[in-house]
């Protein structure tokens, strides 16, 4: 009886043994397929390559068809309005983009505002520059806040990436109505001269016309006036 009960218990532990090899060599297949998942991710089978440019939301093909660009993505990236962008599509229909050409930029600084809609955007120059909400989630900026703006240093756009919060408005707010006030200043003196060049370009008097209106019949002095002469 002895010797039997000792057989089972050296029965046992080679049991126990070959389980425990069985469960490392499992183990480590398993590590191993991990290991080919995590690089055949990295490196997926690419479907299509099309270029395009950002427009502040989106990228517009050289067809122009627009492409969904993740908003973290444009934030993180601080996209502006004019990079040059690269789509890779996978055979999984994963979008990844790259930034392969940036815009020339240039820094301004504005003010976080809403409008009557509740949408945001900055104030700066005296323009409004419509921003992503991922960017001032990204950054944290609320209204009022001062923040540093990129756009393109020639082209006009009406889309500007946020760089960062330089001065918060709950440490400033006696200051805010006043910054504000300045801002909108420039913008109404901005669009009175834009006005102004507008109207100097509908109207430009015609001496001709003026002259032949001013001419008198064939019995009166025909003489013309030396107001109008040129």
């Amino acid at each position: 009886m002895e010797e039997s009960k000792q057989n089972k218990i050296v029965l046992l532990r080679q049991m126990i043994e070959n389980a425990e090899r069985n469960i490392t060599a499992a183990k480590q297949i398993l590590a191993q397929l991990d290991d080919g998942s995590k690089k055949s991710s990295k490196n997926p089978e690419i479907s299509q390559l099309i270029e395009g440019t950002f427009d502040g939301e989106k990228m517009i093909s050289l067809d122009g068809k627009s492409y969904p660009v993740p908003a973290n993505y444009a934030s993180k990236s601080k996209l502006v309005e004019g990079d040059l962008l690269k789509l890779s599509i996978t055979e999984g229909g994963l979008f990844l983009y790259k930034q392969i050409s940036p815009i020339e930029r240039r820094q301004i600084i504005g003010v976080v505002l809403k409008d009557e809609n509740d949408k945001y955007y900055v104030l700066s120059e005296g323009k409004k520059y419509k921003v992503l909400l991922a960017s001032l989630t990204y950054f944290k900026a609320k209204k009022g806040d001062e923040v540093t703006l990129v756009v393109p240093k020639e082209k006009i756009s009406e889309w500007a990436a946020i760089e960062g919060v330089t001065d918060n408005a709950e440490n400033n707010s006696d200051d805010l109505d006043l910054k504000i006030n300045n801002l909108e200043d420039g913008i109404e003196e901005n669009n009175k001269i834009e006005k102004q060049e507008s109207m100097e370009d509908e109207w430009m008097p015609d001496i001709e016309e003026m002259k032949k209106e001013a001419s008198f019949d064939e019995g009166g002095d025909k003489e013309i006036s030396d107001d109008l002469r040129v």
